[in-house]
Order: structure tokens, then C-alpha cells, then sequence
């Protein structure tokens, strides 16, 4: 029986109308917005994109993990449609409308925060992580707030001082907001373990900041950004007590882990506590830009009248993208099928590492799962060049991949979560040939 094939290339990669698009690029959008894959998309549908070349390829960027129910799923694309033709803005506290009150009460039912929960929406991650500590800072009357290193959690003042990353994200671009303490994330394979960094967060309640002083403590349950690094479940827990011990609001940045990425709804779920706040975005609404802070009803309510909000927070086509984003989770079963989509990545990914030395760890939970590249076993170095070389071997072939980690070595899956199984093992094959190709 012939298998289908998704992938279809009909020129070079880049071809020649992506490449002169590009090269349009050039002469009139800022040089810091750099092209990781040079290929100019004309339509995405599902698991897939086209370019203008009319070469299709299988995504495994997702739009940076924004396409967890797939490109112009169309029960998505019929909700913003009907609402857009209806109106497209107001501003809520200005003229309110009933879908942002209908997606505060479905998320604030399904968030896995401590209840009552209330919610407040707004535009982006970082937008989402800004707010979260004003929140916090609200309803404790306190200053300061942890970070971990590695973390990722936005571009804007206060999250780009929580991010841990200086190139590209911070080089020069200081002096970053005051009252920020970083402390270490446990890492398995890189150090330290779950306990030693669990003991550095403690001590830097001593040597650091005064935990009476601390407002929140922002962690992501799996880094994103960071090179998709797992916290241990006994480290969460331990950072709940500790959070629960000295009246500090714990922050669950979900951005990334949400939207059943990990195989369950939220990432922090696999450790079994509840945080005071989550922040959500990216696959909240399908890539329309909304974001959204959903917590504990007395710290949601501690800023003052009008303290929070802004001219296009909670945009009602992006809500009613996002109510359709929330029945196609339930009626597809997402969250379960991006742990079925893990099981198979994985074993391909520990086939790939006991073939290729260069392959120094695969981690992850779900379908959010990287390898990690290193030069040396012994010593870990990493290899980022390696990592560059792959997603470009990838791309050629027709699988867009994206890189991540602070040292760029990690190349990581966030294919949305709707790909077909033929889809699955096609793309799989194609990485596998990137890998013989680069690690030969």
C-alpha cells in the first residue's frame, strides 16, 4: 500500500519567491527581527505549512507552541470570523461583551489554581507574567521576586529582568527593573538535583532577600526557552511549602507547558500542587494575541480600581478563538493525544541517542520533548552549531524545526497537537535523516 506523503518540495529551500521576499525584508524591517528558517509561509492547515513556493512542510515550531489545536483548525477560524464580523473591540472595561466573561468562567473552572479563582486577560506571555506580579505585589505589599536561571518568561522590562538568558535576549539592554533574585533550577542532567537546588532557594531566603520581603516566586513547570529542562515534582512541592511558609504568592508560568503540551492540560499538574497564579498564552487563543493571569480570587482582587488593564486586553475575537480552542480540546482529546504523540517521539528520540554520541540527553513530558546536542559525553559541552546544522538538514527535507536551551544546543517538538499519526512517523523519519546527515 503506498503511504501518503505530506511533505512536497518543488524547488530548493529556500526557493526563489521566499528568497525575494526576504530580500524585501531587508531593506525595510528592523535588523534584530532575524529569519530563524528562511521560508515565507502562504497558508498553514493542521499539522502542515505551505510556502510561497508551493513547498509544504511538517511544522514542529507551531508558531512557538501557539498551535496546539493546528493551523485554521476550522472550528477556530468559524468563531473569529463570527465575532469579527459582529465587532472587534471596545475595550472591556470600557464597553464590556459576554465573551470574556464566558472565558473567565470556563478557564477559572479549569485552571489548576486554588479556588475561587477569578481571571483578567491581556495580549502576550510577558504581558501576562507583568501582571501576575502586580497581583502579587498588590495583595502582599511586598517588592521583591524570584526568578530561577534558564527561565523564560518574556521580552518586556519586568519579564526580560525574570529571563535568564543574556544573548540574544538582554545584552545591553539594562538597566533591568530592581527587586529581581535569581536562583538556581534543577537540571537532571546538567546539575544540580532537585534537592540542591531546592537548598538554594532556601539560602538565598538568607543571603539574598528576606523572604517578608518577597513577593512571588515565578517558575515554569518545564522551561521552555530554557531547553525544555523538567522540574522534578518533589521540587515544585518544595517550593509550594515554601511559598505556603513564608506568605509569598507562588506564579505557575504556563505559557509554554499549557494547553495540554505535557500530556495533561497544565505541566504543573504531573507534580500535584496548586499555584495562587497561572499565567497562559501562546496556544490560549491559536497564535490571535491573548494571554491571560487566572488566580486566586482574593489576590486577583487586591490591586486598586483601574490598576490593571490597558486599550486592547482581552480582544473579543481572540476570546472567541479561544472558546473554540477549548471545546476542539475536548472534543479531540488533545491533552491525550499529545501524551500518545510523546510515547512515540521519545522512543524515536532513545533509538537517535544510543545511535549518535552526540545526542547527550532526551527529556521532557508529553509532547513537549527535546535532545540535547553535545560535542563531548564525558564533559557536555554543548553543541549549538550541531543543533544549527540539524534544523537546517530538517528544513531541507521538509521539517521545520526550532532550536532552544541558554547554550542553543536543544532542538525541541512543539508540533501541534493535531498531527496525524502518518504525519508523525513521516516527520520523525525526516529528522532522523537530518541527523545522518549532520552527525555522520
Amino acid at each position: 500500500m503506498a503511504v501518503t506523503r505530506s511533505i512536497e518540495l518543488k524547488t530548493e529551500i529556500p526557493g526563489p519567491r521566499s528568497r525575494e521576499i526576504l530580500e524585501r525584508k531587508e531593506r525595510v524591517v528592523a535588523e534584530p527581527l532575524s529569519i530563524f528558517l528562511p521560508v515565507v509561509v502562504e497558508e498553514g492547515h493542521g499539522a502542515t505549512v505551505t510556502d510561497v513556493d508551493g513547498n509544504t512542510f511538517i511544522d514542529f515550531t507551531g508558531g512557538v507552541g501557539c498551535l496546539n489545536v493546528g493551523h485554521s483548525h476550522p472550528q477556530v477560524v468559524a468563531a473569529a470570523q463570527e465575532q469579527l464580523a459582529r465587532f472587534s473591540h471596545t475595550d472591556f472595561t470600557i464597553v464590556p461583551y459576554e465573551v470574556y466573561v464566558t472565558l473567565a468562567e470556563r478557564l477559572c473552572e479549569l485552571a489548576p489554581v486554588r479556588k475561587p479563582a477569578k481571571a483578567a486577560f491581556f495580549n502576550a506571555g510577558a504581558e501576562a507574567v507583568e501582571n501576575a506580579i502586580k497581583f502579587a505585589r498588590s495583595f502582599t505589599g511586598r517588592p521583591a521576586v524570584i526568578g530561577f536561571e534558564g527561565g523564560f518568561h518574556g521580552r518586556t522590562l519586568l519579564a526580560l529582568s525574570l529571563t535568564s538568558k543574556t544573548h540574544p535576549y538582554k545584552a545591553g539592554l539594562g538597566p533591568f527593573a530592581p527587586e529581581v533574585y535569581r536562583v538556581p533550577y534543577p537540571n537532571e542532567y546538567r546539575g544540580p538535583s532537585a534537592a540542591e537546588a531546592l537548598a538554594a532557594l532556601e539560602r538565598a531566603l538568607v543571603t539574598q532577600v528576606a523572604a517578608e520581603t518577597v513577593a512571588a516566586i515565578v517558575i515554569e513547570p518545564v522551561q521552555g526557552e530554557g531547553g525544555f529542562v523538567v522540574a522534578p515534582p518533589e521540587f515544585l512541592q518544595g517550593v509550594r511549602r515554601l511559598c505556603d511558609e513564608n506568605g509569598i504568592v507562588l506564579v505557575v508560568d504556563e505559557v509554554q507547558t499549557g494547553y495540554g503540551r505535557t500530556g495533561a492540560m497544565w505541566g504543573i499538574e504531573h507534580a500535584g500542587i496548586e499555584p495562587d497564579l497561572v499565567t497562559i498564552a501562546k496556544s490560549i487563543a491559536n497564535g490571535l494575541p491573548l494571554s491571560a493571569v487566572v488566580g486566586k480570587a482574593e489576590i486577583m482582587d487586591a490591586p486598586g480600581d483601574s490598576a490593571i488593564g490597558g486599550t486592547y486586553v482581552g480582544n473579543p475575537v481572540a476570546q472567541a478563538a479561544a472558546l473554540a480552542v477549548l471545546d476542539v480540546f475536548e472534543e479531540e482529546g488533545l491533552s491525550a493525544r499529545a501524551a500518545a504523540i510523546g510515547d512515540t517521539i521519545r522512543s524515536r528520540m532513545l533509538s537517535w541517542q544510543d545511535r549518535w554520541d552526540a545526542i547527550g540527553d532526551v527529556r521532557g513530558l508529553g509532547a513537549m520533548l527535546a535532545i540535547e546536542l553535545v560535542t563531548d559525553r564525558a564533559t557536555k559541552e554543548p553543541a549549538a552549531d550541531l543543533a544549527s546544522a540539524v534544523v537546517e538538514a530538517a528544513a531541507e527535507r521538509g521539517l521545520l524545526l526550532l532550536k532552544s536551551g541558554i547554550y542553543s544546543n536543544c532542538i525541541r517538538v512543539l508540533t501541534p497537537l493535531v498531527i496525524s499519526d502518518g504525519e508523525l512517523d513521516e516527520a520523525l523519519d525526516v529528522w532522523e535523516q537530518a541527523l545522518d546527515a549532520s552527525l555522520a
